[in-house]
Order: structure tokens, then sequence, then C-alpha cells
């Protein structure tokens, strides 16, 4: 096989790869084998259709047909690979040679790919970047906030008969009208007065009322059928309390905790933020260099993606294309699509590895933020192949920690900070990637010594193992869909059908998109996003 790659724009590529027939020779079998199944000639019985009568009756093209598009992905993404470039999205495809169609077998297969791909990036040496971040100095005030914070946890409510104010928590009763009709309802809802975390204008609207009275206030409601309509909304609360906080002395600190005396606690508390406040660091420092690769990068972005990724967000929420609110977020996708060009140039750059163990962490985490069983979350994640993509962003997130590292951190006061406990290093780098290693050694060694695995060594040899085109057709799109990684460019790429008479009997049903004749006009195919 041969590629040729045509750099169209810098964000824009297109490849032209020319497959011999020899290359091709093993799937055209295959082809002619699932037609001779399917077709029914008189005088033949079914998978018995000499190869020229299937030209004659059917149709080479139809042949070719079938044989290009169950390869044309693999083709694909070897030609991609051939050529050391990242596509984003989903190629165009268009066949623009068949083998011969006619006359004895051989010839070419000729095809273009037309498709987004990421920019080259000259990335900054990271040793002469200097990155300042907030002191971690634990003053005693903090120390009090997180033991008032602890009291909290233990503090009790009590009822109080006077108006409501801020800091007060109340248990209220709403409704809302929208145009002069009652469009919800809702009570016995407990509510933190001042924390802001239910409508705007309800803190104001309740601070002065007295249980049993009703307040009203003007708001623009953010969820349900009416999101984003003005509503008037009365609340009435009916019972107003006050949290009363257990003292702070040493018999709360042996309820609260494993010490004895309170100001054994309150070291304890000190230790906890200060190393928060490392943490915290850490975090900042991440920010600050991504911020500042932002800000010093040249980074072209390609619209095609952001155009297909805002179609998908329109779809998504039920709006039409061309809808305003594509373009209200079209600044905020363009920056994700900046953020991702970045950092999977600087994971190239570092050869960032993924282990096992460090996926599983991410997901578990996932998993927590969406409120599900970690187990379940991770069967959906596989269930709708998302699993690349989560890899994806742990490798973008391990790849910005590990140039991090380069990078000179200072606190206000200009004193160099060590952040290798929260970045690592190459040595732990290298423990863990041994201890991954270890792991599936041992995996291995007793996978190798089960029972169970000479079981499935004789079942490999099994005369009941399909052997039809079909079934190696559908391994091989399964090795593909195991193969792929986060890249957008890993999509199957939609392929233009080639003119081909029908075949007499019914064809399967095609897993894989269809060619498209030489003639035929350029079709822009459906581009997939790469910050999905």
């Amino acid at each position: 096989m041969k590629t040729d790659v045509e750099n169209l724009e810098a964000t824009r590529a297109r490849l032209t790869v020319t497959v011999p027939y020899e290359d091709l020779s093993s799937a055209i079998d295959s082809a002619y084998a699932t037609v001779s199944q399917q077709v029914s000639i008189p005088g033949f019985r079914k998978g018995k259709v000499p190869a020229r009568i299937i030209d004659q009756r059917v149709g080479r093209a139809a042949v070719l047909d079938q044989a290009i598009n169950s390869q044309i992905d693999s083709l694909y993404r070897g030609a991609v690979g051939e050529a050391g470039i990242n596509p984003l999205g989903r190629p165009e495809i268009e066949v623009t040679e068949l083998p011969a169609v006619t006359g004895p077998l051989g010839g070419q297969l000729v095809f273009t790919a037309t498709m987004d791909v990421r920019p080259e990036l000259e990335l900054p040496d990271f040793s002469t970047i200097t990155l300042t971040v907030a002191d971690s100095e634990v003053s005693d005030e903090d120390v009090e906030e997180r033991l008032t914070a602890l009291r909290e946890r233990f503090g009790t409510l009590t009822g109080v008969d006077r108006a409501v104010e801020t800091g007060d928590f109340v248990t209220l009763d709403l409704s809302a009208m929208v145009d002069g009709e009652e469009v919800d309802t809702a009570s016995g809802i407990s509510y933190e007065v001042g924390s802001g975390s239910m409508l705007p204008g309800q803190d104001e609207a309740l601070v002065g009322l007295t249980a049993g009275k009703e307040g009203t206030f003007t708001t623009t409601l953010a969820g349900g059928d009416h999101a984003g309509k003005e509503a008037d909304v009365s609340v009435t609360p009916t019972a107003v309390k006050v949290r009363e906080l257990p003292e702070a002395d040493d018999d709360f600190a042996q309820l609260a905790s494993e010490f004895d005396t309170l100001e054994e606690l309150r070291a304890d508390l000190r230790t906890q933020v200060a190393s928060d406040r490392a943490g915290n660091q850490a975090v900042e420092a991440r920010d600050l260099l991504l911020a500042h690769l932002r800000e010093n990068l040249e980074v072209p972005i390609p619209s095609g993606v952001v155009d297909a990724e805002i179609a998908r967000h329109l779809e998504a929420e039920g709006k039409p294309e061309g809808d305003p609110h594509g373009e209200e977020i079209r600044g905020e996708t363009e920056e994700l699509l900046r953020d991702q060009i970045i950092l999977d140039t600087i994971s190239d750059q570092v050869d960032v590895q993924v282990s096992q163990n460090e996926l599983l962490e991410f997901l578990v985490q996932q998993a927590q933020q969406y409120g599900m069983d970690p187990n379940n979350f991770i069967q959906a994640a596989g269930q709708t192949g998302q699993l690349p993509a989560f890899m994806g962003e742990v490798a973008r997130n391990k790849a910005l920690a590990v140039v991090l590292r380069d990078v000179t951190v200072v606190d206000g006061s200009g004193t160099e900070l060590d952040l290798s406990e929260y970045l690592g290093s190459e040595e732990t780098d290298k423990t863990e990637a041994e201890g991954e290693e270890s792991e599936e050694s041992a995996d291995s060694a007793d996978s190798g010594d089960s029972a169970d695995s000479a079981d499935s060594a004789d079942s490999a040899d099994s005369p009941d193992s399909p052997d039809s085109a079909d079934s190696a057709d559908e391994a091989e799109e399964s090795d593909d869909d195991e193969s792929s990684d986060d890249e957008p460019a890993d999509e199957k790429p939609a392929a233009k059908k080639p003119a081909a008479k029908k075949p007499a009997a019914k064809k399967p049903a095609a897993k894989k998109p269809a060619a498209k004749k030489p003639t035929a006009t350029k079709a822009a195919a459906d581009e997939e996003s790469a910050s999905e």
C-alpha cells in the first residue's frame, strides 16, 4: 500500500491511498464466498457458485463493492499510521479507481481521504517557565474555620419564634406563576437562608418573614419545561430554626475525633489545612501552566470539528440546526478543542502511557461524580465505546503533570516548591509501571495454568468454529474497535460506494459505510468532534 499526503492547510489534509490487487485478494475471495452463499442461480447450490458465474449474473463490481467496504476502515487506519498524521473527526472518503471490473483479475484500488487534522505545535522548553502560586501558610483563623465546620457537622437545629435571618434554616413552601398560570409548586423544602442554592432573589424575599407569612419575588426559572422564563414566585416559611454548635472543648474533641484534647485536635486540623493548601498549589500550578500555553502557543482550530460538535450539542438539546444557541457556545467549544490539541501534543511528546490502575481510578472518580455504582458505570462506558475517550482524558491529565515537573513553581515569597508528592517523578512512574507489569505477568501465568485455558485451546481447534467470510469480517471489525484510542479519527470512515449491479439476492446489511463510484461528486461526510 502506498500513501501520499497533501497538506491542504494547517488543520486539513488529504491522503491518496493506492492498494494493489494482491493486498485485496483475500478480501475479494471472501466477498465471492459471501455472495455465493446469498444468490440463487439455477444449476448451482448456494455456496458453490463459481466466481465467473457471479461475475456474469451479479457483476464483479458488486463483489468489489463488498470487499472494499469490508477493508476500507483498516486501510484508512493503516494509511493514517503510515502518513504520521493525527486526524480529528471523520474523513471524507472517495474511491477514485477500482480494481479490474471486467476481464482478468488485477488492477488496483485508489481512494482519497480528506480530513481535519491536529495541527503541529512547537512546544516550549518547560524548564524555562516559572509559575507563581499562592502561599500555603496556615493561620490561626484557617484552623478556627476548619474547627467551626467540624462543629457544624455536630450541630443541632432548634426552632425560634422570630423573623428569618441570614444563616437560619427554614422549612418553606414555594409556588411559581408564569403569565398568571401556576407552573410549579413545592412544599416542606429545607433550606439554609443565604446559601443561594435555589432561586435568585429567594434569600432576599425570605429575610424578615416570620413563620406562616408569605413573600413574593420575581426570578428566571433555571429548569423544567419553563426554563428561561420569568416567573412570579411566592415563598412561605413554615418553620424557622437556628443551628446550635457544641462547645469547642476537650469533650467535643473526644466526640468528633480520636484525640483527647482540643489542642491536639487543633494541631491535626492545622496539618490537614497545610496538606490541602499544598495540594491546591499543585492544582493551581497545573492550571497556570495550561493558561501559559494557551497564551503563548499559536493553535489553529479546525472549524469543521467545531461545527460538528456544535451540531451534536444542538441535536442533544433538541434544537434545530442554526439555532442561535450554537453561536453562544462556539467560543467555549473552540477553547475546549484548543486545550485538547495542546494536551494531546504534550502527551505525544512525553510518550505518556496510561496503566489499567490509573484508568480504573479515573472511572471510579467519574462514577462518584455521577452518583453511579462504579461497576455499572464502567460497564456502561464499555458498552457505549467511551473507554478510549476516558483513557485519552487520563493521558492528557498525566502528560500535563509530567511536564509540570520541569517547570519552576514558587510561592508568593519566591520560595521554590517541591510538588513531587502530587506530580510524581520518573522513579515513581517506573515503579508503577513495573508493578503493573508484574500484575499482568501473574495474571497471565494464572490464566495459562488454568484448566479453562486448556479447554479454550481445545475449542480453538474445534471444527465448529465459524470460518465464514461474515465471521471473519466481524472479527476484524471487533479488533479494529478495540484498538481505537480517544481520537475521533478512530471513528469508521464513511466511504462512497462504487457503481455496481445489485446481486440477484438480498445483500446482507453492511456494518461499514459503503464506497461511492469514482465519478460521483464528493459530499461532505458527517464529522465527529475531538472534544467528545
